[in-house]
């Protein structure tokens, strides 16, 4: 069971470092300074939540590697991050269109998690999920707005739906390890998280002007580390690279 633990702890973990650090590159480039504010603030709401999950999953490990160890030392085929959080950011439409999606399954992560019979997941659940409240309202309202907005940002925002509504399938895959984690009561299956974000993101979508793709097809590989793009490979070299070069620093 420790090892499905494990492997959970990485996921959550792994998702929220990568759009963490995927969300900061705007720092100092978003389109008005309201924004750029903005996403500075979630990526460190999301770099908060990476601290717990991790440093939980280093206990879990049995205390050989710290949450930065686990950070900046692993090598891309062993990250368990979703293949949606590592994409580039693209144009602002884009970034938020990836933002709303992770936002909307995320949430729903978050409301099961907070039942966990686990008191440290269930704790560090519900921390999080008062910061996700204000993440998907803000990426949900941001893509309304863009999507009922002009031709050009209707276009843009329809634009990152098509291309992006494929990776976000992968969240509710469900393996052996969840179904074990979901029997001891420690976390609900992805599967079962489906129906809760198909909800949301319909009434957001709707409202937005936007179509869903009809499609079943989803990518995958990147909860598992089969398969990951190529990415994150780049992303990790900018995001590891202090300590990478200085193995041990301190200041």
């Amino acid at each position: 069971m420790s090892d499905h633990l494990f492997e959970f702890l990485l996921r959550q973990g792994d998702n929220t470092l990568i759009l963490s650090h995927r969300i900061s590159e705007w720092c100092g480039h978003a389109p008005i300074l309201e924004e750029d504010i903005a996403f500075a603030n979630i990526a460190l709401d999301l770099l908060g939540q990476t601290q717990m999950w991790l440093g939980l999953a280093a206990e879990v490990e049995g205390g050989r590697r710290s949450a930065d160890d686990l950070a900046m030392l692993r090598d891309a085929w062993d990250f368990r991050n979703a293949i949606l959080v590592e994409r580039p950011n693209g144009d602002f439409g884009q970034t938020m269109m990836r933002q709303f999606l992770f936002d909307a399954y995320h949430i729903e992560l978050l409301k099961h998690l907070v039942t966990s019979i686990d008191k440290r997941i269930s704790a560090i659940s519900a921390k999080a999920l008062k910061e996700v409240k204000y993440h998907v309202e803000r990426s949900a309202g941001t893509v309304i707005a863009l999507g009922d907005g002009s031709e050009e940002s209707h276009n843009r925002l329809q634009a990152a739906l098509d291309d992006q509504w494929t990776f976000a399938g992968e969240f509710f895959e469900t393996d052996t390890g969840d179904h074990a984690l979901h029997a001891a009561g420690i976390a609900p299956l992805p599967s079962a998280l489906r129906a809760g974000f198909d909800a949301r993101a319909k009434a957001v979508l709707d409202e937005a002007t936007l179509t869903i793709p009809e499609t079943t097809f989803a990518h995958s590989g990147g909860r598992s580390g089969k398969r990951h793009s190529e990415h994150l490979g780049h992303l990790l070299t900018q995001m590891q690279w202090l300590q990478r070069a200085y193995p041990g620093a301190t200041w």
